[in-house]
């Protein structure tokens, strides 16, 4: 059973039964339930047109529930158009599915659940188990999602920039349950670049491999986590730093730089270097500035006072860090009581360190750890506490 190509039809499938007339909901549950079937059939009697198999069968799970709807006499001209059995069309609806399922009337978490379900093929319960929610709960959002697009065009033109979002949100999230979110992010994203000649999807794409390529050199194996500069670059993919890096220099002379770009470039300085001494900082804080040239982001400024501080010391970069004040747009970085983020703590910690504070700089990584978002950031910031402390107290 190929479950890498039930879920890569899954798309074309559901674009084709929405252009034959079945709104959005009703065609992505036929379309699961086409998906279901599939599965206890298929391996006894594999078919010979996987995708016309998939159509057929979803049109018919969307014609047998219309058929109980209180709008029968409509859908009935729907049974007179009912296809004859044969090769699918040749027509591919993906790019204007992912564009529907990152519509601007979703929230994020909605359309990262949309996206998985209906772009990804992946069941309610894998994504469930991948945001450790109840499948209940995530059964209410997708469903709510699915409403909300259910009136949208389908071929209403739309925003590259928030497919690319939703695809970045998912990539994020990493493993989780018995589905590999990064993996499958990057997936959809190579899906969608086949589907869109874009430099910054080829530049998301490009980001993701670099990243994706140090994830076996990431955490011990204690599940601890290993910074940048102390992971094993033996580890690292190279197979796929050198994809990214293809992928991103084509991108590049086209000359239409994006963020996702910028990042990608940022990421493959890093993966350039041989050692974490060979690093070129002063090349990744030239980044940095194109990058907050374009996205006025706080965490980029926040980035960017790191790569100071390795480029031109630790005082640079605490300078750096103290230029983003509540004066300017990097406010942003202290939550709704003033307070800093974790990160911004964490940085401040780091920079301290290097400047030689060490007690200052214990004190930092305790209260970053204590305001961490998970559990192997609040051990690996209480750890970096505890070793400063005991040098301290030699």
């Amino acid at each position: 059973m190929d479950e890498v190509l039930l879920r890569s039809l899954t798309p074309s499938v559901l674009g084709i039964l929405v252009r034959r007339g079945a709104d959005f909901a009703a065609a992505e549950d036929a379309v699961q339930d086409a998906l279901v079937e599939a599965v206890r059939v298929w391996p006894a009697d594999p078919p010979r047109d996987a995708k016309g198999w998939l159509v057929t069968v979803a049109w018919r799970r969307f014609l047998d529930a219309t058929r109980a709807d209180t709008a029968r006499r409509r859908r009935e001209g729907l049974v007179d158009e009912e296809p004859a059995p044969g090769p699918a069309p040749a027509v591919d609806d993906t790019l204007q599915l992912y564009f529907l399922c990152a519509h601007p009337s979703l929230t994020p978490s909605s359309a990262v659940a949309l996206t998985l379900r209906a772009v990804g093929g992946l069941t309610t319960r894998q994504i469930a188990q991948a945001y450790l929610v109840p499948e209940a709960t995530m059964a209410q959002r997708i469903s709510r999602a699915k409403r909300t697009v259910s009136g949208v065009r389908f071929d209403q033109p739309g925003d590259v920039s928030t497919v690319l979002r939703v695809l970045y949100l998912v990539f994020n999230e990493g493993y989780s349950g018995d589905v590999d979110l990064a993996a499958e992010a990057i997936r959809l994203t190579r899906q969608l670049a086949a589907a869109i000649d874009h430099p910054e999807v080829a530049g998301l794409l490009a980001l993701m491999l670099l990243h994706h390529a140090r994830r076996a050199a990431r955490t011990a194996p204690d599940g601890s986590l290993v910074p940048l500069a102390e992971q094993d670059r033996g580890r690292w993919d190279t197979e796929a730093i050198a994809e990214g890096v293809a992928i991103l220099q084509a991108a590049l002379a086209r000359d239409r730089l994006g963020e996702f770009q910028a990042q990608a470039a940022i990421a493959a300085l890093h993966a350039d270097a041989r050692t974490a001494e060979e690093t070129d900082w002063v090349q990744i804080v030239e980044w940095y500035d194109e990058l907050a040239r374009l996205t006025d982001s706080p965490v980029v400024l926040l980035n960017r006072a790191v790569a100071v501080g390795e480029a031109d010391g630790p005082r640079a970069g605490l300078a750096a860090l103290a230029a983003l004040d509540d004066s300017s747009p990097s406010s942003r970085l202290r939550s709704s009581r003033g307070d800093p983020i974790p990160r911004h703590t964490a940085v401040a910690a780091y920079l301290h360190e290097r400047d030689g504070d060490l007690a200052t700089a214990a004190r930092l990584y305790a209260e970053a750890a204590q305001k961490a978002p998970n559990l192997a950031e609040r051990d690996h910031l209480t750890r970096q506490a505890a070793r400063l402390n005991a040098r301290r107290g030699r």
